[in-house]
């Protein structure tokens, strides 16, 4: 385990920029340095930090960190379609994108330029374009806090559901990820472009037959007009969740906004967009000192230099006080809040 370090700042390690200040900080970079830091610290509630990229922290932090910077990238099984590939919890994760790319593995092409690590990722059981992680999620080991131990996690123990897992309801902040495999394509990839804006490009474009590549390029695209560069601008991505319903609550408004975009889940189940309901509220660009919502994407809420998290949450807080009244909606975070 690389040297503890002491009273350090983590305005680098979070991508919202918020300056707070860790008491103590450390660094694994196999499985072994986590077994060591748990024997010392698994009394102290400690945090587990990926990419920093799905996380506001309020104020300094007491308790004991460890950054999970494990890396590699193995083919670790062929079959004549598929491909299973083991990847470190502290690789970045559209480096893994970009590396099953360049080797034609499908699957998490739409996925491109997700910030955050392989660890986070099925936490979060992240999505974008219509797809989302767990279709091509096969396992992976996490190490219990409580006890010290190893354990791999199949597809069905992680009981995944839309931007959640077990990890981030029963097992929260009870195991530590340490690789995760995935389960690619070879050939005769399956290209998912149903969803609007990715099938509204491809039209226009008159792509007949998109590729892998070509599906990543045009999310890349997507992504880079409407979201911020987090290393230029501090922010999290989608701060809310996209509220799901069931069909009475749906129908209550629509019949009083008939232009709300929606998806059918089920025949019971819709999902409307945060940013739409943030956007009807007059809170798209709004801005509040140093914190503001985009200009260009009403979802994603932005540190405009110096905000402290506090500043920050409490600003979340308003927009989700004001949809409620508006909407008898309460936003769900997506962001994970560090008290």
């Amino acid at each position: 385990m690389n040297a503890l370090k002491k009273s350090i700042s983590l305005k680098s390690y979070n991508t919202f920029g918020v300056d707070v200040i860790a008491k103590n900080f450390s660094i694994a970079c196999n499985e072994n340095d986590i077994f060591e830091f748990i024997d010392i610290h698994s009394k102290n509630n400690p945090l587990i930090l990926g990419g920093g990229s799905n996380i506001l922290f309020k104020r300094n932090v007491e308790r004991p960190i460890l950054k999970i910077n494990i890396k590699g990238i193995n083919i670790i099984d062929e079959k004549i379609n598929h491909v299973f590939v083991s990847v470190g919890a502290g690789e970045n994760w559209n480096d893994f994108v970009e590396w099953s790319l360049k080797n034609d593995f499908g699957g998490v092409e739409n996925l491109t330029l997700i910030p955050g690590n392989v660890g986070s990722a099925p936490i979060q059981n992240i999505g974008a374009y219509g797809v989302e992680l767990d279709s091509v999620f096969e396992s992976c080991n996490a190490i219990s806090i409580k006890e010290n131990k190893l354990k791999k996690f199949k597809k069905k123990d992680c009981k995944f559901s839309y931007r959640s897992s077990i990890f981030k309801s029963n097992l929260k902040d009870k195991y530590v990820i340490t690789n995760v495999t995935f389960k690619l394509s070879k050939k005769n990839h399956s290209i998912n472009a149903e969803y609007k804006p990715l099938k509204s490009l491809i039209n226009k474009r008159n792509i007949r037959k998109p590729t892998i590549q070509i599906i990543s390029d045009l999310v890349k695209e997507i992504r880079t007009k409407k979201l911020p560069d987090p290393k230029i601008i501090g922010n999290s991505g989608s701060f809310f969740k996209n509220p799901i319903m069931n069909k009475l609550n749906f129908e209550k408004i629509y019949s009083k906004n008939n232009s709300v975009p929606f998806y059918k889940i089920s025949k019971n189940e819709y999902k409307i967009p945060a940013a739409w309901l943030i956007e009807k509220c007059n809170m798209k660009g709004f801005k509040s000192g140093q914190v503001a919502t985009h200009k260009d994407h009403a979802l994603v809420i932005i540190n405009l230099g110096e905000a402290t998290g506090l500043e920050i949450f409490n600003f979340s807080k308003s927009i989700k006080n004001i949809v409620l009244k508006k909407f008898n909606i309460l936003l769900e975070e997506e962001v994970n809040i560090i008290d």
